[in-house]
């Protein structure tokens, strides 16, 4: 689906003019700056309860995950966000996640592949009337909380959450880490983005540590910066045992629902820039990737 906006503005491709200017592509295929989409959970409010301070986290983002009103969010939260992404410029995906909103869709429900599959189009079809209404598409599907961590490790959780962006738009990007989502999507020939947390532990085999875990939630932001630049240009991040886990980055999540998400998301989009890379929304991401891909002998 295109967008009728342009979220590949002059805030979301700046660079470091010294270190990258050089490096961008050209239809001869020369080399280009490495490019990555910065997102963050957004719409998460509800009712007269509101998280986050949305509309100034979207002034830094290329890309939002927006919530479909399962585990948060609701018609007009929905609404007002998506109002918002398009006044920045900043392509909109989908959030589907599990119908808790008290548990914020982090907790897991034992659900059937059609039931998985019949919720997540339920979700994705709410959001893009709401986005349509005003103009625009969505641009990308990343399952939220419980149902991501479910789709990355069980296949069948996975299969409901690719059968239902098949029937929706098997163009759409499946946003997701390694694991069973993103084998399948491959497999099926749907587009995969692999995401970065920026401030979650990593095990050993490239899954999350347990949020009931300690450590799974990192809150330096120094260390927070250093492992975001760390899986860009490098592709790896250490574990928490030590091991070092590879990742194809093409997006980094930064959490918008703490207290500190808006200064952290722009001590990273500032290193990111500093160290040359080019930020862009997840559609130009993935088609930089494809073109790199095919300039590489």
């Amino acid at each position: 689906m295109k967008t009728d906006h342009d979220p590949e503005r002059n805030l979301s491709t700046e660079t470091n003019p010294g270190r990258a200017s050089a490096a961008l592509h050209d239809t001869h295929g020369a080399s280009m700056a490495k490019a990555i989409d910065l997102v963050a959970d957004v719409g998460e409010s509800f009712g007269a309860y509101e998280i986050g301070d949305d509309d100034a986290l979207l002034g830094i983002l290329t890309s939002a995950n927006v919530a479909c009103g399962f585990h948060a969010g609701d018609p007009q939260v929905m609404q007002r966000t998506i109002t918002a992404c398009l006044s920045h410029g900043v392509s909109i995906g989908a959030h589907p996640g599990f119908a808790d909103l008290r548990g914020f869709g982090r907790r897991p429900i034992a659900m059937s592949t059609a039931e998985v599959r019949t919720d997540t189009l339920y979700q994705l079809g709410a959001l893009q009337a709401l986005t349509q209404a005003q103009g625009s598409s969505i641009s990308h599907v990343t399952p939220h909380g419980s149902l991501g961590n479910l789709s990355v490790s069980d296949p069948a959780y996975a299969r409901g959450v690719l059968e239902a962006v098949q029937q929706f738009d098997p163009s759409l990007p499946v946003v997701t880490q390694e694991g069973e989502l993103a084998r399948l999507a491959r497999q099926e020939g749907v587009p995969v983005a692999i995401t970065a947390m920026a401030d979650r532990a990593y095990n050993a085999d490239g899954s999350l540590v347990s949020r009931s875990e300690p450590g799974a939630v990192i809150n330096d932001e120094e260390h927070i910066v250093d492992r975001v630049l760390r899986m860009v240009s490098t592709g790896t991040v250490e574990a928490a045992d030590g091991s070092i886990v590879e990742l194809d980055v093409a997006t980094v999540l930064l959490h918008g629902d703490n207290p500190s998400a808006l200064a952290l998301a722009r001590r990273v989009r500032a290193a990111l820039v500093e160290d040359g890379i080019r930020l862009a929304p997840l559609s130009t991401v993935l088609g930089l990737s494809q073109l790199d891909e095919l300039a590489t002998p």
